[in-house]
């Protein structure tokens, strides 16, 4: 058994984003500045963007976008059950409903037809989540999107780098909104950016400043003019140049990083899929997966403990796991404020029920990796239900 604790998720941050932090503090410049607009445009062309806003987190991007395209009181939007509570929140926030549909058994994605059957004459948008770094089917939702004139939005919170028919998330026209929080593919310790066409970037800028119509960096650089104006009631969501200085050098080695996740993906599935007892994560042919999380489901009927004591065996294997996630429809706000019981949707409350999300990132060594398929298989081996002999 490891002597040391293995974290579920630590980043790898080496001595290019320390020495990009310690110049970005030397510049004077700490706030939305310089290497904020550098992020962004270096992001929009690695990931082919029609435009990019960086902002203090993905959230801030979903609630932002929901804003620009004017959801409020009345209006519906139909979302996943199968998701962390932000990407329902922010629709609580601007006063519109979140209407909730099940998942597909595989991926654990949205299901499109389920979708199209919830829509209604209030319904206004679908926040569609790309699950664990799986892309979405898009094309189905996109046809139903435009058949019905609703907005699509993309919660892409898990989808830096992921790609749908060889097309990168965050390269049409969709408000997508990503995220940097320190346990994602791409880190800036807390951050997000905002993806879309950029007339309605330019107007989510100045929403997620306050509405101002001018910023800071435009006021305080020289040359600068201090008069600015307020045009409608906004937010204060921008990112810094500190998290930004993080961020590019996190680009920059952003395809070494992802190459590491597939790796460690590999070792998994080849030491997982021969086993009754798991159900590994599945891949369809025509998207290239993230791989931020590596969910794996137990088989109840294969194992003689549940999900929640497997996680007890792990940790005391000293291996941090975690569950993505508690469906939002088991939370106490919604199911009082909707009414919702755990079998309403059936897929995800099983899936839930089954499933823990290993150790996944690019700064575990081989021995780490290791670690973890010895800890796992060592618990079915102790756990497994033996079948009577005929």
């Amino acid at each position: 058994m490891r002597e040391k604790f293995l974290s579920f998720s630590l980043p790898l941050v080496g001595q290019e984003e320390i020495d990009e932090v310690i110049e970005a503090l030397r510049s004077g410049w700490l706030t939305a500045g310089p290497r904020t607009r550098q992020f962004e445009q270096e992001f929009r062309a690695a990931f082919q963007t029609p435009g990019a806003l960086a902002l203090n987190s993905c959230t801030a991007g979903l609630h932002v976008a929901l804003k620009v395209l004017n959801i409020g009181p009345g209006d519906e939007v139909i979302t996943t059950p199968m998701t962390f509570a932000a990407s329902v929140n922010v629709i609580e926030h601007v006063g519109a409903r979140p209407v909730l549909v099940d998942v597909e058994p595989d991926t654990l994605n949205i299901q499109p037809d389920a979708v199209e059957r919830a829509i209604t004459p209030a319904t206004k948008a679908i926040i569609a989540v790309h699950y664990a770094g799986h892309p979405v089917e898009l094309k189905a939702l996109r046809a139903i999107a435009d058949e019905y004139r609703l907005h699509l939005i993309e919660d892409a919170a898990h989808a830096v780098g992921a790609e749908f028919e060889g097309v990168p998330i965050g390269c049409n026209s969709n408000l997508t909104a990503f995220s940097f929080y320190a346990t994602k593919n791409l880190t800036t310790g807390e951050g997000g950016m905002l993806t879309g066409p950029q007339e309605l970037l330019d107007k989510a800028r100045i929403i997620s400043l306050h509405g101002m119509n001018r910023e800071a960096w435009s006021r305080y650089a020289a040359g600068g003019k201090w008069s600015y104006d307020i045009v409608e009631p906004g937010f204060k969501y921008n990112m810094t140049d500190l998290q930004a200085a993080l961020g590019l050098q996190q680009l920059r080695r952003f395809s070494r990083m992802q190459e590491r996740r597939q790796e460690i993906v590999a070792a998994y599935n080849a030491a997982f899929a021969p086993h009754a007892a798991f159900i590994t994560p599945s891949t369809r042919d025509h998207v290239r997966n993230a791989w931020h999380l590596y969910v794996l489901r137990m088989r109840p009927s294969e194992l003689t403990i549940d999900r929640n004591q497997v996680i007890e065996e792990m940790t005391a294997r000293n291996i941090g796991t975690s569950v993505h996630f508690i469906p939002i429809h088991m939370h106490s706000y919604y199911r009082n404020r909707y009414g919702y019981h755990p079998d309403d949707f059936p897929v995800a409350h099983t899936a839930y029920r089954n499933m823990m999300s290993l150790p996944l990132s690019p700064s575990m060594s081989d021995q780490d990796v290791a670690d973890v398929i010895e800890a796992v298989l060592d618990i079915r081996s102790q756990f497994a239900r033996r079948r009577m002999a005929a």
